[in-house]
């Protein structure tokens, strides 16, 4: 996303985010600073810091402080991969190897701790109580939601809501966080700083759903992950919500509700759901959530900044992998 022209306004200090990103601290082992940059070098988006750098311009946050913001939510974002990889069995991100692929369980828990713990160390550099508890917050709606999804019971069906409930523990509440760190930063108003967090939570509702479409549509070279992924680990996501919507007496629809999900029927499923409307009804809620997101821009006074935040909403719903 580096060279997508409404980040051009925070490229710069982009660039100075990975450098922060990238630093080893004093006594890193080894083993740890390789298996970090392996992760900070997969090709993120950049997407969070992004949304701090940008909202920080809007309301004037010093710099210094918002780079460590920046490269905070990053750092905590790549934690959660690391955890979430090994809850799920996932071998690959981005196309290349997760560390579980790797190393022992305990090896990989105990690096995804340190990175948390990294992440923690850098929000601190931004001298904010305030933006240090909102960081816990999150962190705790995040773990809260796997918690939830690993404990829940194998319904036959799962509710729009609830779906809406667990991309944002997954995905809303970090974006939220990141568009809200840069009002926090900037002594911005409550009305503000409202408005920016509910920009970022209703753009990663819209991110999420897209995520979740690709998953049964994209390229799997371009997607770096087998297709179908979420439908193999028993997840309906809303593309597979809206086709059982549809098709309840589709004879696929008690396969996929009952894990563990045979290879042959998650290909027959992401075959079934491609080629059916529920891929357009689905892209129709991410521009739903998008257009809320540009929405809550209103409160925001006009500026570049604000241009960018809304064109970054319009890409999310646009963009292909």
């Amino acid at each position: 996303m580096k060279h997508l022209s409404f980040l051009a306004l925070v490229q710069d200090d982009l660039e100075q985010v990975e450098t922060l990103l990238r630093e080893r601290p004093a006594g890193q082992h080894e083993a740890t600073s390789a298996a970090v940059e392996h992760l900070i070098g997969g090709g993120g988006k950049r997407l969070r810091p992004a949304l701090v750098l940008l909202s920080a311009r809007i309301c004037g946050a010093a710099r210094e402080k918002t780079l460590f913001a920046a490269a905070a939510v990053e750092m905590l974002h790549t934690a959660t991969l690391i955890h979430d990889d090994l809850i799920d069995g996932s071998l690959l991100r981005r196309g290349m190897e997760t560390l579980n692929a790797r190393w022992s369980p305990g090896a990989t828990v105990l690096t995804g701790d340190y990175v948390f713990a990294h992440a923690a160390y850098l929000v601190s550099q931004a001298d904010s109580i305030r933006l240090m508890g909102r960081f816990a917050e999150t962190l705790m709606v995040i773990c809260n939601g796997e918690i939830r999804q690993m404990f829940r019971e194998q319904p036959a069906r799962i509710a729009r809501q609830e779906y809406e409930q667990r991309i944002y523990a997954k995905t809303g509440s970090l974006i939220g966080l990141s568009a809200e760190a840069g009002a926090i930063l900037g002594d911005a108003s409550e009305q503000e700083t409202q408005a920016l967090r509910t920009y970022g939570e209703r753009l990663g509702l819209a991110f999420q759903v897209v995520d979740d479409v690709l998953d049964f549509v994209a390229d799997e070279e371009r997607l770096g992950k087998p297709v179908g992924s979420d439908l193999r680990q028993g997840l309906l996501t809303l593309p597979m919500l809206l086709f059982l919507e549809m098709e309840p007496n589709h004879p696929l629809a008690k396969r996929v509700t009952a894990p563990p999900i045979p290879s042959s029927i998650v290909t027959a499923a992401v075959q079934a759901v491609a080629a059916s409307p529920a891929i357009d009804q689905a892209l129709d809620v991410a521009r739903d959530y998008s257009e809320q997101a540009v929405a809550a821009l209103d409160n925001l006074p006009p500026s570049p900044y604000r241009v960018a935040l809304s064109d970054l909403a319009e890409f999310t719903v646009r963009r292909q992998f």
